[in-house]
C-alpha cells in the first residue's frame, strides 16, 4: 500500500481485548528437517516453506507475508500469516496460528491488518494481536480490496449458476441424482466445472463492520465472470485513489462466445451513480488488470491486440480520461508486461517484463516514453509493491524458493537485497546443482538461451545421465522459475542434467520468436530441442547414451511427438506429463476454443494450408514409430487435455509392445498438488529414468 488508510476509530477500539481466534485441531506448522549429504529431494522440497501473498505498512516499517508449511501424513497445508520490521534482521514474528489458512493480507493502517480466513474478513491488531471478524460472506470469499480512503470494499464472492426452468423440472425429487444435464458449450473450464462464476461487491464499513447486507453487485444479475476463470484475482479490479470509481476486468460473453473469444474489457463504475463505461471498446484481445493514476486522471491496464490468441503480447495501454486517448507505451518495446504499479508522483509506470529468460521489473517513463531496466539478475520477479521509492518484489531463482527482496525504484539493473528468510536454515544444508546460461545456434541460424543445471554431486572427471526438459504453454516461458511440480533442483538432486531450451515458442525473446510456434507444432520448435540436445551431448561429463526427454502440457506434446521421430535413438527414456496426443480428440475434447483456432487453425474439418500442417503433426499419426521407453501421467479433473489423451497414447505404447507405465490420478487436475500425490508424482519420475539412464 502507497498511502496511509484512513481509520475507523470505533473499529480499533472493538477490537481491543478481543483474542486471536484459536482451534483444537492440528496446526501445521514449520517441521524439523535434517539434509542428508547434501541432496535436494522431493521430500524435502515439501518441508519448505511457501512464500504467500504480502503486503507492506504504509509507513514501510513493516512487511506481513502468508507462509504455508505442509504436513505429508495429513497430506495438506496450512498457511499463516508472519510480521518482520523491514529495517531489521530479527526473525519474523508468527501473528496466526490457526488450522485455516490465512490470506490476502492488506494494511489498514500502520497497525491494523485485515485478511481472509476461510469466508471471514478478519481484523487484527499486530500490535496486540488481537482478533475481531468484520464480515462473513455467506456464498464464499476469495479476495477483497479496501478503498484508499479506508470506508469501503470490494470483495469477490461467487454465484450460483441457475438451470433453466425446462431443465430445472427434470430434477424435481431427484436430490440425490448426480446427472448433469448441459445445454451451453462452456460447462467445465481448466479443472472445474462451471456451477458457479464470481462476482465483485462493493460494502461500506459501518460501526466497525462491513456492512454485507448492503451490498452491492457490481457486475449486477449478469452471468459474467470478474475476476475471469481461471487464473485472475483480486488483481483483475482497483479503486480511484479518491474512492469514487471502480475499474474491473469482465469478458461479458458465455457460452459458445465465451469458449471462442478472449475479447476482455476494462469497465470503469462509478459508485455514487452506478454507470458503468467500457474504456477499452475496439481492443480485441484481453484486456485486464487496470491501475488508476494517483491523480485520477489516468488508467494503465495489460492488452492484448488480437481475439482468439492468449498468448499473444501484452501491451501497456494507458487511456487518458481528458482526451479519451489510449497510448501503447510499449509499441517499440518487443516484450509483454505485467503487475503495473503507478510512481507516487504518477511521472512513471512499473511493471514485470518477461525478459530473455528472466522476469525483471522495468520502468516505463509516462512523458517521454523512456524505459529503464529496473532489476537484474539470475531471478524470476513474480510480482512487487511499491512503497514510497521502495519496491517490496517475490522472487525466486532454479536454486531458490521464494522471499521477499527489496530494491530502489529509480536504480538501475539492480540485484536485491533479501528481507525474509524462510528457507534458509533448510537450504543452508543442500548442495543445489549450478545454473548456467547457455545460447547455442538453432538449425536455421538463430540465437536460442538454454539453461543447463548440473547435478548436484557434480565431478568434472564422471560422467552423467541428462534429461531434455520440454516447456509447457506452448507459449511458456523457461524462466528462473521455482516449483514444486517441475523442480529442475530435484532431477539435479538425483543425479541428472538438466537441458532446459527456450526453444521456439517460447515469450520474453520478441513476438517473432514467440509467434513462430502457431500452426508449426511439429516444425522449428521440435527442431530446437534436438539442437540443443545435440549440442550439450558433445559436452564431455554429458553421456549421450544415457539422454532422457520430459515435459508436461505442450511438453507432453512434444514428449509423444519425439517418441515418433526417435529413429536415431537420441532418447532412451520419456515421460510425458498431461500431454496432447490426437489433435482431432483433443480439437473436441478441450473447452478453450479459441485455443485451438489460433494454434491449429481450427477444428479438423476446417481444410486450410494451417489446419493441414498441424493435423498432420498429431503425435498418434507416428505411433508405428515409437521405439522407446515412455511413462505416460495424467489426470482426472485435467479439463484442458482430458484423461483419454493419456489413457490412449499409454494404450498405443503397450499395444507397441513397448515397455511402459501409466500413472493415474483421479483426483488431480492440469497439475500434482496434493503433497502425498506430488511425492509419488517425483519419486516415480525418477524411478523411471533412473531404469533406463542409470
Amino acid at each position: 500500500m502507497k498511502k496511509s488508510f484512513i481509520l475507523l476509530a470505533a473499529a480499533v477500539l472493538i477490537m481491543v481485548g478481543c483474542k486471536q481466534k484459536t482451534t483444537d485441531e492440528n496446526v501445521i506448522g514449520k517441521p524439523e528437517v535434517t539434509v542428508e549429504n547434501g541432496r535436494f529431494t522431493p521430500e524435502i522440497m515439501w518441508k519448505l516453506g511457501k512464500m504467500g501473498e504480502f503486503a507492506v505498512s504504509p509507513d514501510g516499517t513493516k512487511l506481513v507475508y502468508a507462509n504455508t508449511y505442509y504436513d505429508i501424513e495429513q497430506n495438506k497445508g496450512n498457511a499463516e500469516l508472519y510480521l518482520q520490521e523491514t529495517g531489521s534482521e530479527a526473525a519474523a514474528t508468527r501473528l496466526t496460528t490457526t488450522a485455516q489458512s490465512e490470506f490476502n493480507p492488506v494494511w489498514l493502517d500502520d497497525n491494523t491488518l485485515l485478511f481472509a480466513r476461510g469466508n471471514e474478513i478478519v481484523s487484527m491488531d499486530v500490535n496486540k494481536k488481537s482478533e475481531k471478524v468484520l464480515a462473513t460472506i455467506e456464498n464464499g470469499l476469495e479476495g477483497f480490496k479496501v478503498s484508499p480512503d479506508g470506508n469501503q470494499i470490494v470483495y469477490i464472492s461467487d454465484i450460483p449458476v441457475k438451470r433453466s426452468e425446462n431443465l430445472d423440472k427434470l430434477y424435481d425429487g431427484l436430490d440425490q441424482t448426480t446427472g448433469r444435464i448441459n445445454e451451453d458449450l462452456m460447462y467445465r473450464h481448466w479443472d472445474s466445472w462451471v456451477d458457479e462464476y464470481p462476482h465483485i461487491y462493493l460494502a461500506s464499513f459501518q460501526k466497525g463492520l462491513i456492512d454485507t447486507e448492503n451490498a452491492v453487485d457490481i457486475i449486477g444479475d449478469s452471468p459474467f465472470e470478474c475476476p475471469m476463470r481461471p487464473w485472475g484475482g483480486v488483481e483483475q479490479y482497483n479503486f480511484s485513489d479518491d474512492g469514487t470509481r471502480i475499474a474491473y476486468t469482465c469478458r461479458k460473453k458465455t457460452g459458445k462466445d465465451y469458449a471462442l473469444s478472449t475479447n476482455s474489457d476494462i469497465y470503469v463504475y462509478t459508485i455514487v451513480s452506478g454507470e458503468t463505461v467500457n474504456i477499452s471498446e475496439g481492443i480485441m484481445g484481453y484486456d485486464q488488470n487496470p491501475v488508476f493514476s494517483h491523480d485520477g486522471t489516468k488508467i494503465a491496464w495489460e492488452s492484448m491486440e488480437h481475439d482468439g490468441y492468449e498468448s499473444d503480447k501484452l501491451r501497456l495501454m494507458v487511456y487518458d480520461f481528458g482526451t479519451g486517448e489510449k497510448t501503447d507505451y510499449t509499441a517499440d518495446f518487443d516484450y509483454s508486461v505485467s503487475g503495473i504499479t503507478w510512481s507516487d508522483d504518477n511521472k512513471q509506470l512499473l511493471a514485470v517484463v518477461m525478459y530473455r529468460g528472466m522476469n525483471e521489473i522495468f520502468s516505463f517513463d509516462v512523458a517521454t516514453k523512456a524505459i529503464r531496466q529496473v532489476t537484474k539478475d539470475y531471478h524470476d520477479i513474480n510480482g512487487f509493491v511499491l512503497n514510497g521509492s521502495k519496491i517490496y518484489a517475490n522472487e525466486v531463482s532454479i536454486q531458490h524458493p521464494s522471499e521477499v527482496y527489496s530494491y530502489d525504484m529509480n536504480g538501475t539493473e539492480q540485484k536485491g537485497v533479501q528481507l525474509t528468510n524462510i528457507n534458509n536454515d533448510v537450504l543452508s544444508q543442500v548442495r543445489m546443482g549450478k545454473t548456467e546460461e547457455h545460447w547455442i545456434k538453432t538449425t536455421d541460424g538463430k540465437d536460442m538461451l538454454v539453461w543447463l543445471i548440473y547435478p548436484y554431486d557434480y565431478d568434472s572427471t564422471k560422467t552423467y545421465p541428462a534429461l531434455l526438459f520440454c516447456e509447457g504453454g506452448p507459449q511458456s516461458m523457461v524462466s528462473q522459475f521455482w516449483s514444486t511440480r517441475w523442480n529442475f533442483e530435484v532431477m539435479s538432486g538425483a543425479g541428472y542434467f538438466v537441458i532446459a531450451p527456450n526453444r521456439r515458442g517460447c515469450p520474453g525473446f520478441g513476438t517473432e520468436w514467440c509467434e513462430e510456434i502457431s500452426g508449426d507444432y511439429g516444425g522449428l520448435c521440435m527442431k530446437d530441442y534436438m539442437s540443443a540436445t545435440d549440442y550439450f551431448a558433445q559436452m564431455p561429463q554429458i553421456d549421450a547414451e544415457r539422454i532422457g526427454a520430459c515435459g508436461a502440457s505442450f511438453g507432453a506434446y512434444s514428449i509423444y511427438w519425439l517418441a515418433g521421430h526417435n529413429e536415431n535413438h537420441r532418447f532412451k527414456a520419456f515421460l510425458a506429463h498431461n500431454g496432447m496426443f490426437n489433435f482431432e480428440q483433443q480439437c473436441l475434447e478441450t473447452e478453450e476454443y479459441w485455443f485451438t483456432n489460433w494454434d491449429l487453425g481450427g477444428p479438423y474439418w476446417v481444410k486450410n494450408a494451417k489446419t493441414a500442417h498441424s493435423y498432420a503433426n498429431s503425435p498418434h499419426l507416428f505411433v508405428e514409430k515409437w521405439n522407446t521407453p515412455i511413462c505416460v501421467v495424467h489426470s482426472e479433473f485435467d479439463f484442458r487435455i482430458v484423461a483419454s489423451q493419456g489413457m490412449a497414447a499409454y494404450n498405443a505404447a503397450k499395444l507397441r509392445g513397448l515397455d511402459a507405465r501409466y500413472l493415474y490420478f483421479p483426483d488431480e487436475t492440469h497439475w500434482v498438488l496434493r503433497p502425498q500425490n506430488s511425492l509419488l508424482w517425483h519419486r516415480n519420475f525418477i524411478d523411471w529414468f533412473d531404469k533406463y539412464l542409470k
